[in-house]
């Protein structure tokens, strides 16, 4: 068992830091909000601290899990940042969906007073989180990432080591990318079943059953049917992950069409309204081309 700090208790970190406290190990978490951190806490049997450094004394690994590069600077660096109050030889994890420029940014940082880093960032959703199944993608050293994975576990289905620093966060680019096309395409699939006047979840589950396949037909059709987007992952954090990859797409020298036109959909379902919406809103805005109330 280990001592741990989890820094970012938002929908996944709160219960990825719970899945570590059960598991056996000394948690002691920070959030930007103290009260969250005191509920964390008095819920879980850790403690918290006052800031990142504070949170991140002692401990021999610090996880964080924020909302973007910018954010995971202010937790990871300065005199009151994780890396401050990090001990030569601690490791630090980044869950946050970020880019590679800040994962290797941070690397360097800890590398420049003895302690490790890897990139980790997570697929799974809510549910996934609160369930301990979710897929981690993760870059750094092998010994890190094998250090890293043996306290991972505890809220992983699975987890792979792709490369260097930086490479955990291009593969969960590659993740979003392919999200944003499957969306787009159940989209445009039920609303052609349901214009053609079929059963649009019917059809749904049969499709679901063969090669058009996927968690977010299996998962995400019946509410797509019904117009509930309270849930989920958020259009605004869908549109900051593409915005990454395009970027990186860029730099690469790769091109991605559909991933930059579904981006443009998705800023089409903010002007909606609905910055807060699953994902998985895109069907709204067809409903809105065709003319249909929606209700969101």
């Amino acid at each position: 068992m280990a001592k741990l700090a989890f820094l970012g208790l938002g929908v996944m970190g709160y219960p990825m830091a719970g899945h570590l406290a059960a598991g056996g190990h000394e948690v002691t978490v920070y959030n930007r909000t103290t009260a969250k951190a005191e509920a964390w806490a008095a819920e879980h049997g850790g403690s918290f601290g006052g800031t990142p450094r504070e949170a991140a004394q002692g401990a021999e690994i610090v996880f964080t899990c924020v909302g973007n590069d910018d954010d995971l600077r202010s937790v990871v660096l300065g005199e009151d940042g994780a890396l401050a109050g990090m001990a030569k030889g601690a490791l630090l994890v980044d869950h946050t969906t970020a880019s590679a420029i800040v994962a290797r940014e941070l690397a360097e940082a800890a590398a420049a007073q003895g302690s490790g880093f890897v990139d980790a960032p997570v697929s799974g959703g809510q549910a996934g989180a609160e369930n301990g199944q979710l897929a981690i993608m993760c870059g750094g050293s092998d010994a890190d990432f094998a250090r890293a994975q043996a306290v991972m576990q505890v809220y992983a289905k699975a987890c792979e080591r792709f490369g260097d620093v930086g490479a955990g966060q291009v593969t969960k680019m590659v993740n979003q990318v392919c999200i944003a096309g499957i969306v787009q395409g159940i989209s445009e699939g039920l609303m052609l079943a349901a214009e053609a006047g079929l059963d649009a979840k019917q059809v749904a589950k049969l499709v679901s059953q063969g090669a058009g396949g996927s968690w977010q037909l299996s998962n995400r059709a019946d509410t797509m049917m019904d117009g509930h987007f309270n849930h989920g992952f958020a259009v605004n954090w869908m549109r900051k992950d593409l915005g990454i990859a395009l970027e990186q797409a860029k730099e690469v020298g790769v091109s991605l069409p559909v991933a930059a036109l579904v981006d443009q959909f998705y800023a089409d379902v903010q002007q909606l309204g609905g910055g807060r919406w699953d994902t998985s809103s895109l069907i709204q805005r067809l409903r809105v081309l065709k003319g249909q109330k929606i209700d969101g």
